[in-house]
């Protein structure tokens, strides 16, 4: 199983020289991928932008929405700027799509929510379209990874993806869902096995505990009490990073990101020194 991890750009005050020293640091130290998170009511990073920073100062590792709203976006502009991040990585780029589950992201934008998973099968058929040759480059389609845990969203992945991206979810949960994905792989008459990405949250160093507890309640403030199990379930320390590696390596995952709590890039180096 390969190890990724998140930039630091959904944590509010990241700064320029974190964010690019935090992608060289990946780069160098062997992660397979740097996964962004995407929200619109928040202070965080445009994910497509911070991945094309991060472009221009790696050469090896890819880059990945873990997930990116697509139907907060046009199909055309988002088909346009997904290729030129493609072309500008030389290829490295896994675009990971989901409609999402936050009504006040698409009251920003103005796009219905309740209208959401018909605007994303119209936007999946629209990108195949654009990326098949219709007339808006570049020319240079990126690895499209599909994410939800609804019946519907393992059929898109099998329709349009390479594979699916778990949410935040334990190994044991993880083992349940992966039938059903293969179950749509073989309804759609797919000859190749999906390729399998899941998250998990870390903190490392002597303020873990207070650090994924100030970021992730501040971030899942949402959800209410729920948030305190986020905060539990974040990896704290080296051993349980090493588990949670093994535990979804054993559940059938090919890809697992650790995304931060913190924007410090000694974490990059902390968590490298755990999990590589």
């Amino acid at each position: 199983m390969d190890i990724g991890i998140g930039l630091p750009s959904t944590i509010p005050g990241v700064t320029r020289d974190q964010e690019l020293e935090w992608a060289r640091r990946a780069d160098a130290r062997g992660f397979s991928t740097l996964g962004v998170i995407d929200r619109i009511v928040y202070s965080n990073l445009e994910p497509l932008i911070a991945l094309a920073a991060a472009a221009a100062v790696t050469e090896r590792i890819r880059l990945t929405t873990s997930i990116l709203l697509g139907p907060t976006r046009g199909a055309a502009l988002l088909a346009k700027q997904a290729a030129s991040v493609n072309l500008l990585s030389d290829g490295r780029l896994t675009l990971g799509l989901a409609p999402g589950g936050r009504a006040d992201d698409y009251e920003a934008v103005g796009v219905d929510f309740g209208t959401r998973g018909r605007r994303f099968d119209e936007q999946l058929a629209d990108l195949q379209r654009i990326w098949s040759g219709d007339g808006i480059g570049p020319d240079h389609e990126p690895e499209l990874i599909l994410g939800g845990t609804v019946e519907a969203s393992f059929r898109r992945a099998a329709q349009y993806g390479s594979g699916w991206i778990a949410g935040g979810m334990p190994p044991d949960a993880l083992k349940e869902i992966l039938p059903a994905v293969r179950q749509a792989w073989e309804a759609a008459g797919r000859s190749d096995e999906p390729r399998i990405l899941g998250l998990a949250y870390f903190a490392l160093g002597p303020d873990a505990e207070a650090v994924a507890a100030g970021y992730l309640k501040h971030y899942y403030s949402f959800l209410g009490d729920v948030a305190d199990a986020i905060v539990a379930g974040a990896a704290k320390d080296a051993d349980t990073v090493r588990q949670y590696a093994e535990g979804f390596a054993g559940a059938g995952l090919d890809e697992l990101i650790f995304f931060p709590c913190s924007p410090d890039p000694e974490q990059v180096d902390l968590l490298a020194e755990a999990a590589l």
